[in-house]
């Protein structure tokens, strides 16, 4: 069935270029720095995910910006100007500034285009639980879903995506103000890693903590077994800062535990590894909250 609208998101979600492309989704990428290079946004340079990390591991500090209101303004005119209305799902307000960024380009191009319809739907997701709500979100409106009422779904589903992950380095933790300079230097030495979250406000929050990598893993695996509301067809995303390895045993516990899920592994963006840093894993579900 074709879709009635169009929906547009970040590149925060940390889906592949080809999904976006298979489902007409119109993303708006946020960009960083590198020395005197600009990667990302609407024109700077491009950088696979492997080459990223590898510029963080060799002592890159990057530096990240937002998608900005002109940017936001242009994406969702150039649709409204072919007659289509928009739906925009924005990476968490309690992360970025991004959403407040199409929350404004929004209200500010609903006055000159009165006969369009444009929403904004804050999901207080980041990385691929972004990219979660997204598949869920672009089922509904596959469906048949009015603009309305799949808006409506949107803003009842972002309370049911879970987000848990562990850093493999605190120090990219401290840098963002997340952790103090002592937490990271003693979890450093004694090898605690610290299990994390995204909370109701869409901000981290330390959740606990596992004595090394391998049991700060299956504390992932076994939180989502506790906690998911899992049926049908729903599945699991794993997101890891080039950790591929990890995050292949991270799935095959899962599927052992639940062989009827779908696991579906990706990279987490050079955004958000900015700050989260390399070998870091994350899995998303839907729960019976957040």
């Amino acid at each position: 069935m074709k879709r009635l609208f169009q929906i547009v998101t970040d590149s925060c979600a940390d889906m592949p270029e080809a999904y976006y492309a298979e489902k007409k989704i119109e993303c708006v990428k946020l960009g960083f720095a590198m020395g005197h290079t600009h990667y990302g946004g609407d024109d700077g340079e491009k950088i696979t995910e492997k080459e990223f990390y590898e510029k963080l591991r060799g002592g890159a500090l990057p530096t990240t910006y937002q998608v900005t209101f002109e940017s936001a303004k242009t994406h969702i005119e150039r649709l409204l100007k072919k007659g289509k209305d928009v739906l925009v799902l924005a990476f968490s307000s309690g992360l970025s500034g991004t959403c407040d960024s199409f929350i404004l380009a929004a209200k500010q191009l609903s006055e000159a285009y009165a006969d369009r319809k444009i929403f904004v739907v804050d999901t207080l997701c980041a990385s691929m639980g972004e990219g979660l709500f997204l598949h869920y979100v672009t089922e509904k409106a596959d469906g048949g879903a009015t603009i309305e009422e799949t808006r409506d779904f949107a803003e009842n589903l972002k309370g049911n995506i879970r987000h848990l992950f562990t850093v493999n380095n605190l120090f990219h933790l401290k840098r963002g103000g997340r952790v103090s300079s002592m937490t990271a230097i003693v979890g450093s030495i004694l090898k605690i890693k610290p299990i994390m979250k995204v909370d109701e406000k869409g901000k981290l929050v330390v959740k606990g903590k596992a004595m090394g990598r391998k049991k700060a893993l299956q504390t992932l695996v076994d939180e989502l077994l506790k906690t998911h509301d899992l049926t049908g067809d729903d599945p699991v995303f794993i997101s890891h800062g080039d950790c591929l390895q990890d995050a292949e045993y991270v799935q095959t516990l899962l599927q052992s535990a639940l062989p009827h899920i779908c696991v579906r592994i990706g990279y987490i963006g050079a955004v958000i590894g900015s700050h989260a840093g390399d070998g870091t894993l994350a899995v998303f579900y839907k729960g019976k909250s957040r």
